[in-house]
């Protein structure tokens, strides 16, 4: 990369920045190349060059949620920080480990079924058998289950029980709602204990279902252990791949809300239904 597209590229990101924040701007670009130069000699640092400093502080503080700018005392980290780090990382932790509370599924309404993950250690280490369900939930769905749904709902706990504890009372019945309204074939919603994103293939292979949407906790991380998915399919069935889904991510109050992703998914599941495909090949306009 040459000067002339170093300082394009520094042009654009300034501009970016400047407008969604207002950052005081101080040099041109071409002083940022030759700031950049200076500095890697040596010189005077690059950022306190290109704006004000405090500001710019402020706006790196605003525009993520990780660690930055909270101070030190000498080496070691503030003791507020250090309790809110250690907050988040618990929180993660409990989305991880605790299960959902089986008085929630049963006040939702949910058919209770199960992986072939024995425990938690092994739902961690064993991705591929989270995907399948075991002898006697297979067993359960298919006498509980509706036959040959245009859609079935599934969600599972996947790495966060408290991202579906926290989302699906909202989300789940604004979807029930939307599909009825509409009049769409709906299977009875089933809950998956140790669930991974795959399952939803051995879930439509039992049930014979024309597509399914498949509501699961995400990985949780230090900015937030509510967040969660919605992976939607046009006949899932068992052998397809990632590349079969559309997913909806981040769904959490400070992202994606429980309402927002609600409309984009039935607006999404009415799509994938007229056009007969999902995924990455999908025509969905």
């Amino acid at each position: 990369m040459d000067e002339r597209q170093i300082a394009a590229l520094v042009e654009e990101i300034i501009s970016e920045l400047e407008g969604k924040s207002g950052a005081r701007r101080v040099n041109s670009p071409q002083e940022n190349v030759s700031q950049g130069k200076e500095a890697a000699r040596g010189g005077r640092g690059l950022v306190k060059g290109v704006y004000d400093y405090g500001n710019l502080k402020e706006v790196i503080k605003t525009s993520t949620s990780a660690r930055l700018g909270v101070g030190r005392c000498g080496p070691r980290p503030l003791t507020d920080v250090l309790l809110s780090f250690l907050e988040d990382h618990a929180a993660a932790q409990d989305a991880i480990f605790i299960r959902v509370d089986s008085e929630f599924i049963k006040r939702l309404g949910l058919i209770h079924l199960k992986t072939r993950v024995t425990d938690i250690n092994e739902h961690l280490t064993r991705p591929d058998l989270g995907r399948r369900l075991d002898e006697e939930s297979e067993k359960i769905l298919r006498a509980e289950g509706v036959t040959e749904p245009q859609v079935q709902l599934i969600v599972a706990d996947g790495l966060s029980s408290t991202a579906v504890e926290k989302n699906v009372p909202e989300l789940l019945p604004f979807l029930q709602k939307g599909l009825e309204k509409e009049g769409v074939k709906i299977g009875k919603p089933v809950f998956v204990e140790f669930g991974r994103v795959g399952v939803i293939d051995h879930i439509g292979e039992i049930v014979r279902a024309e597509s399914a949407i498949l509501l699961i906790g995400e990985r949780p991380g230090l900015a937030t252990a509510e967040s969660m998915s919605a992976y939607l399919e046009y006949e899932p069935r068992l052998g397809k791949t990632d590349a079969d889904r559309i997913v909806i991510s981040n769904i959490h109050e400070r992202g994606l809300s429980p309402a927002e992703a609600g409309a984009e998914i039935l607006e999404l599941i009415q799509k994938i239904l007229r056009a007969r495909q999902s995924g990455v090949g999908a025509n969905l306009s």
